[in-house]
């Protein structure tokens, strides 16, 4: 049996440094009540820009620059010690993590962001990043596409876990992507909620016989800091819960075992046994026995996109 911790929190809006010092102090918690597994929603770092879902196309551009500016201004670099901390909580506790971020392009551009999301081991290094492959409706305006370069079910000492983000979840070629690699342990980050997003990782379970792990964001109106552009016109009531959360762990075949825990903040708790994986799988492996691989097949291009590609 494994213990898995969903960290439905808020984050410290548009602060990089005080939302990471806000996951270390999760990780901590969680790891002093036995979680092996800690996992935390899309974008935590430095916060969802839900913002996108109200602002006026075209009527809103200079108040949507300055929000894009503050941003950028705390999103992540991979390539620096940014997350530093969170990766020393993850080895001196002994947890593997699994983190959404914004994370912001140093490899071929300085002002590209990506919807990212992570996984630490338990040693505290990183064993994946995977961008969203497809950025939903305004999400476009804020975040560039991602590839498969990510697409990896990663072995940790919780399970075989991945991850796909939000409405990547009804990709159902990607979903098969991960199926295909052994996944125990399907994490779905998601500014979703709702009956309907439920159901649909209640299907993820039973299709992927696999154990699922839905993180949602959590937010209110008063969560968004005073100095937040023009707050008083996008988030007036100060007790609206923007999101309401959600999460929710899924046992294989769909049974709900934990949550969903909706308007309230706090760390959801779930023992697992993977063992139930194995049985599950017995009457139905969609990769496996249940498959027709000569009349089906999937290729997955996991090269890096480049904007440019010299020959000798």
């Amino acid at each position: 049996m494994t213990k898995i911790a969903v960290v439905q929190k808020a984050p410290v809006f548009l602060d990089k440094i005080k939302t990471i010092d806000s996951a270390v102090s999760a990780v901590e918690e969680a790891a002093g009540n036995g979680a092996k597994l800690v996992v935390f929603t899309e974008a935590f770092i430095p916060g969802y820009p839900s913002w996108i879902w109200r602002l006026r196309p075209g009527g809103d551009w200079n108040l949507s620059d300055e929000l894009h500016a503050r941003l950028l201004k705390n999103s992540v670099n991979m390539s620096s010690d940014d997350l530093q901390p969170l990766f020393e909580a993850a080895k001196n506790h002994n947890v593997s993590i699994v983190c959404g971020v914004e994370e912001r392009d140093y490899e071929l551009s300085e002002t590209t962001l990506y919807n990212s999301v992570i996984i630490i081991g338990d040693d505290g290094k990183l064993l994946n990043k995977h961008r969203k492959l497809m950025p939903t409706n305004p999400e476009r305006m804020v975040w560039g596409f991602g590839d498969a370069t990510g697409l990896k079910v990663v072995e940790t000492n919780a399970g075989r876990v991945g991850a796909l983000l939000c409405w990547e979840n009804f990709m159902p070629l990607a979903r098969y992507a991960l199926y295909a690699q052994g996944i125990e342990i399907y994490i779905a980050p998601t500014y979703d909620s709702g009956e309907g997003w439920i159901g649909s990782l209640q299907h993820i379970a039973r299709e992927g016989c696999c154990w699922v792990v839905g993180c949602g964001n959590l937010m209110k109106g008063s969560d968004f800091p005073d100095d937040f552009p023009e707050k008083s016109k996008l988030y007036p009531d100060a007790d609206e819960w923007v999101n309401p959360g959600d999460s929710i762990i899924i046992a294989p075949g769909g049974e709900i075992m934990a949550g969903p825990l909706r308007e309230e903040s706090g760390i959801l708790y779930c023992e697992i046994d993977l063992e139930k994986v194995t049985s599950a799988r017995r009457a139905l492996d969609v990769v496996g026995h249940y498959s027709r691989p000569d009349i089906f097949t999937l290729h997955v291009n996991n090269k890096p996109q480049s904007p440019i590609e010299f020959e000798d």
